[in-house]
């Protein structure tokens, strides 16, 4: 039984024991790879080759060459991931959707699983600056964002920039830093600048943080506030390579081909100021009211969801998803749109990354956690049962 007019039957996740998400409410524990964002380039395709000419604007707000140019340029970061990442279709699509809007993301995995690699790719892919910053319990905030050295030879203090004045830092376990830390990096992340000394520091552009955590060591760990949370654009939770991906993997070890940091040499790139042009043409999307209306019925049905999903699994939700979800969700359909070859969004855009949009802003209470319930089997819920328009 396939509910959803616009995700095909290999797309959409499998529930252990029903053909609907809904009916699952509280069922016992559910894998969290089952709900991973139905991203594959196969649906891509798909929906970029057979759009629904509904939702089209009345005069086109991209030029057919300016579109010809993003898919170039986005073909060209996507083939550098390849050339240095096997698999992560999501994360890939996650990444690019985070270049074209500036939003920042959450990755969540066991180790070892290429986050650094991924995102130093996608540094060398728009010849743009990369800095890794390791969380630990003792990192201070002017270890981040810098500090002031006094100079004995010129007798006046001088400003040392810390490494978030980068295009991409990679916070590994942001968790393990202290809320003080945390906190440092809500005025970079929100406002795009730092201060230090009194002085305003602008942070390059794009400006993009990608933190990860790990799930599965909690032992001394700081957990990340709701507010700094609804921060990041999205939360991405990586699962573990398929047999032939990781077949693949240690042949490409063993050819050198991974023996090299990704850099502007060895990797397919774009100009950095490409980037800001494919910023402009991702705002530049149109998006139908009805398409709209949409994200905000999905939205508010977050914070009453007993309104429209079965009580049995809507008691699992103790806060809905703030206003930076909606946003969220029209920012990442119009980058979507673009990816897919369209100067507009159709539901399929809104639905494609629904769990990583929502996945960190629906807060469920102990009960769920009690039950095994994950936070994918309301999102499933909600767009089950929220009329597509």
């Amino acid at each position: 039984m396939n509910p959803n007019p616009f995700i095909s039957a290999d797309q959409e996740p499998a529930p252990t024991q029903s053909d609907s998400p809904a009916d699952n409410g509280a069922s016992a524990a559910i894998p969290e790879a089952q709900f991973q964002p139905a991203t594959e380039p196969a649906a891509q395709s798909q929906s970029a080759a057979q759009p629904t000419t509904q939702f089209q604007p009345a005069t086109a707000p991209i030029s057919d060459d300016e579109l010809a140019a993003a898919n170039q340029n986005i073909q060209t970061v996507f083939d550098a991931f390849s050339s240095r990442v096997v698999g992560q279709e999501n994360l890939r699509t996650a990444l690019m959707v985070s270049l074209m809007t500036g939003g920042h993301i959450l990755l969540e995995s066991v180790p070892g699983l290429a986050k650094t690699t991924a995102v130093q790719t996608l540094a060398a892919s728009v010849q743009g600056s990369f800095k890794r910053i390791q969380c630990t319990p003792d990192l201070l905030p002017s270890d981040i964002i810098g500090t002031q050295i006094y100079d004995y030879n010129k007798g006046e203090f001088r400003t040392e920039l810390g490494p978030v004045h980068a295009n991409f830092v990679l916070l590994d376990e942001i968790n393990r830093s202290s809320a003080k830390t945390q906190s440092a990096m809500l005025e970079a992340m929100q406002e795009k600048q730092t201060s230090i000394g009194g002085q305003r520091y602008d942070l390059p552009k794009p400006f993009i943080v990608l933190a990860t955590q790990n799930p599965i060591e909690q032992e001394g760990t700081y957990e990340l506030p709701e507010a700094q949370l609804d921060r990041f654009l999205l939360k991405e939770v990586l699962s573990y390579p398929a047999p032939d991906e990781e077949l693949e993997i240690l042949k490409r070890i063993e050819s050198g081909k991974l023996s090299e940091a990704p850099n502007n040499s060895n990797t397919p790139n774009i100009e950095l100021a490409a980037v800001e042009t494919l910023q402009n043409l991702a705002q530049k999307v149109y998006i139908d009211d009805a398409i709209k209306n949409y994200i905000v019925k999905i939205v508010s049905a977050t914070r009453n969801p007993a309104s429209i999903i079965p009580s049995e699994t809507a008691r699992y939700v103790q806060y809905g998803a703030s206003p930076r979800a909606s946003i969220a969700f029209q920012q990442v359909a119009k980058a979507l749109a673009l990816i897919n070859g369209r100067n507009y969004v159709i539901p399929e855009d809104v639905k494609q990354l629904r769990h990583s949009v929502l996945r960190h802003r629906i807060i469920l209470n102990f009960e769920a956690i009690a039950d095994q319930v994950h936070p994918e089997v309301i999102i499933d819920s909600i767009f089950n049962a929220v009329p597509v328009p």
